[in-house]
């Protein structure tokens, strides 16, 4: 389409090229797919384990296995553009999570489910930081509105999902929760090879990093596990630390074989050493785990403590998903007229705001509606984090190492959420009774939204020391050796 994938697209007046649209109305494909393919089959699990004769505890691994699948893939994302260039990339992955989900629906048993859920996984794994590259190479310092606009749609995916999933299963069969992928998935690829930009691979691509990736692919792998179960058991089985021990180890040792291969490592952590990378990677590992962590915690005390039952407590927390759609468009360009900082870290507060109540209690005072729009003003708050603090992540990073950029922010950002609800649930545990059904006491619950509100405030202190301006002339990263390459977008200056 005539649109280099490693510049920033400018029309006249410093306006997005329409282009840009055009693209990124192809690679939201891919995110809105992985998304809804999630949480329609996280939903599903019930009726899964009842008609493949599968108990509970076997048939969670379709959900498990294909979340540990997608993080074993992700630090191959920028060697492997590097290698084939992103357009191929973005086509195998659709291809591949296309074809796994026809063998999702075609196969009969739950280990044959979660095998191909497992390849599903791999694929679907990059989708969503191919995506993040794609915009960030195309839309440069557009990115934020670009991808405000880009991520509503993707939004959706969980609120329309769980009745998505209920229309199949009362009218289908459970294959049919799989089948829905593949005109997706067709439609997407005749589209990206359509209006995707071509883009040949790096003229001397990295050899890959076998070293690296047998260390940090497993150590991510096992960490996430471990951090999963750690927390879901009052009784901490020995199994779990030891996993943990083994992850940090197996990180531990990659990251005294990447300090020793350098750039040629499989991911250059060297790229935290930036202090504007290194400000915007934090706030998104903060802004992921408070983001996960209230995902875990509020749901439970809605349940627990508020006697809400699941559909009631589904009610309560569609406002959140509501006010992300509410602040997510207009992040992008809220960020262009206001800077980063001031926008994120105002999200970032008023998401504390969201907050409180439920730290603050009485629980019982709370009226329903008080929740409602408690959760309202936490999403908003949550919307308005991400992207400008992933837009100056971006920031100052040339255009050839912007595919590194995006595996160590994603990582990054994958390591958030675990962390995050592995800290509360050990709280709510602690104050738990080893009983069978007992539930936390309440002084645990006040403890946990205590901390939760702690990560919050985090969240805020580490968006205050984002850049005010977005500046792209890649000049903030220390350049390789061969000198720095230019980009086409001029820093952004204030009328």
């Amino acid at each position: 389409m005539g649109l280099s994938a490693t510049h920033a697209a400018q029309a006249p007046g410093d306006r997005l090229d329409p282009r840009v649209w055009r693209m990124a109305s192809v690679v939201l494909l891919g995110p809105l797919m992985s998304s809804l393919d999630s949480t329609v089959v996280n939903v599903s699990l019930a009726r899964l384990a009842h008609d493949l004769q599968a108990p509970l505890a076997r048939i969670q691994w379709v959900t498990t296995g294909y979340l540990l699948a997608l993080a074993l893939m992700l630090p191959l994302s920028g060697w492997l553009v590097d290698r084939l260039g992103a357009k191929r990339v973005y086509l195998g992955c659709f291809i591949a999570f296309t074809a796994a989900s026809v063998l999702c629906g075609l196969t009969t048993s739950a280990e044959g489910l979660i095998t191909c859920r497992v390849l599903q996984g791999m694929a679907g794994g990059l989708l969503a930081p191919m995506a993040q590259m794609m915009i960030a190479r195309g839309a440069g310092r557009h990115m934020a509105k670009v991808m405000g606009l880009m991520i509503a749609p993707v939004l959706l995916g969980p609120i329309f999902g769980p009745a998505l999933a209920g229309a199949i299963l009362q009218h289908a069969g459970w294959q049919w929760i799989f089948f829905i992928n593949v005109p997706i998935g067709v439609f997407a690829t005749f589209m990206a090879l359509w209006l995707l930009p071509a883009e040949a691979p790096a003229r001397e691509p990295r050899p890959f990093d076998l070293t690296g990736f047998l260390l940090l692919s497993p150590g991510l792998v096992l960490l996430l596990h471990s951090m999963e179960h750690f927390g879901s058991s009052s009784r901490m089985p020995l199994r779990d630390p030891l996993e943990g021990a083994l992850a940090l180890l197996l990180l531990a040792g990659f990251a005294a074989h990447a300090r020793r291969r350098g750039s040629e490592a499989l991911v250059d952590f060297r790229l935290l050493r930036t202090g504007n990378f290194l400000v915007s990677s934090a706030t998104q590992f903060l802004v992921n785990g408070v983001a996960y962590g209230g995902q875990l915690l509020i749901p439970l005390f809605l349940i627990l403590e508020r006697g809400a039952t699941p559909m009631q407590a589904g009610m309560l927390l569609a406002p959140a998903g509501v006010g992300m759609l509410f602040s997510f468009p207009s992040a992008g360009m809220l960020t262009a007229r206001f800077g980063a900082r001031r926008v994120s870290a105002t999200g970032a507060a008023i998401a504390l705001l969201g907050t409180l109540p439920f730290a603050l209690g009485p629980w019982r005072a709370l009226a329903p509606w008080i929740l409602s729009a408690a959760l309202f003003v936490r999403g908003a708050g949550l919307g308005a984090i991400s992207l400008p603090s992933l837009a100056a992540a971006y920031a100052g990073i040339a255009p050839e190492r912007i595919p590194s950029a995006t595996t160590v922010i994603n990582i990054v950002q994958r390591l958030g959420g675990p962390l995050a609800t592995m800290a509360l649930a050990l709280v709510l545990n602690a104050g738990t009774p080893h009983l069978a059904g007992a539930r936390p006491d309440p002084a645990s619950f006040a403890l946990a939204f205590w901390l939760l509100c702690g990560l919050h405030g985090a969240t805020m202190l580490s968006a205050l020391r984002l850049p005010l301006e977005l500046d792209h002339s890649g000049g903030n990263v220390t350049p390789p050796a061969a000198g720095p390459t230019p980009s086409p977008c001029p820093p952004r200056t204030r009328p």
